[in-house]
């Protein structure tokens, strides 16, 4: 059975034989909601590459203190892949935030696209993005990742076309496409873009804009796929012709 997974802020300066110190909610999780207890194995990650395995020496109401047994920095992976995705109604923005995030993405980018139903505005656009990150980070521990993604602030079209023309691949999902995946070169390194729209797909202005700055339109066959699911969908497909799943 795999060691659970627990999020510390940093692992700088660790080695084997040292102590670290679980604080807050995560202490908290680790304690009352797992009971973990003393002699018992943990995984530590900072998200930043670090991992550490270690045994719990002892537990408070909200703090855990760890001897680390090993400890390793793992290379972060490459290329990297950047998911912009449109924000979507109810939570399939937040079930798409999941599987980006166990497939690999190192940063997914919210997009208030022209078809986006759902409105990031005020308090809602704080709590809304606090949710994508939240779920962004269960699902790199659940998935035992050493890098943890960047969920960030959200993104205008006009941010969005930087991020494709900075790119070393970017691709756009559209359901009227001629262009399919199988027509690119994915790059050994550098990065990866893949744009999902909303529900109601992207506009012909949208493509046009996202085109002219370097994408490639592509379809994902025959099936239109949902929102929550066509980003890791594409994200899989490139992937397999990478180092990162050989």
């Amino acid at each position: 059975m795999s060691l659970p997974v627990h999020l510390v802020p940093s692992l700088d300066g660790a080695a084997a034989g040292a102590l670290v110190r679980v604080e807050g909610d995560e202490a908290h999780h680790a304690v009352a909601v797992r009971r973990m207890r003393v002699g018992e194995g943990l995984v530590l990650t900072d998200g930043r590459g670090g991992v550490a395995v270690g045994t719990v020496e002892a537990t408070g109401k909200r703090t855990l203190d760890v001897r680390l047994t090993s400890y390793e920095t793992v290379a972060e992976p490459s290329p990297a892949l950047v998911a912009v995705q449109a924000l979507a109604k109810g939570d399939r923005g937040e079930r798409a935030v999941e599987v980006l995030t166990e497939i690999g993405a190192a940063r997914i980018v919210p997009w208030a696209a022209e078809r986006s139903v759902a409105v990031w505005k005020g308090d809602r656009a704080a709590r809304s993005l606090s949710r994508w990150r939240a779920t962004a980070r269960e699902a790199a521990k659940q998935s035992r990742r050493a890098w943890h993604p960047e969920v960030a602030e959200p993104a205008t079209t006009a941010d969005v076309r930087g991020l494709v023309a900075a790119a070393d691949v970017a691709v756009v999902l559209h359901e009227a496409a001629s262009g399919s995946l199988t027509d690119l070169e994915v790059p050994a390194t550098g990065t990866v873009v893949v744009v999902v729209g909303p529900e109601g797909g992207l506009t012909d202005d949208e493509v046009d804009e996202l085109v002219g700055a370097g994408g490639v339109a592509v379809r994902l066959g025959a099936e239109v796929l949902r929102t929550s699911t066509a980003g890791v969908a594409a994200a899989a497909a490139l992937l397999s012709r990478t180092s990162r799943w050989g």
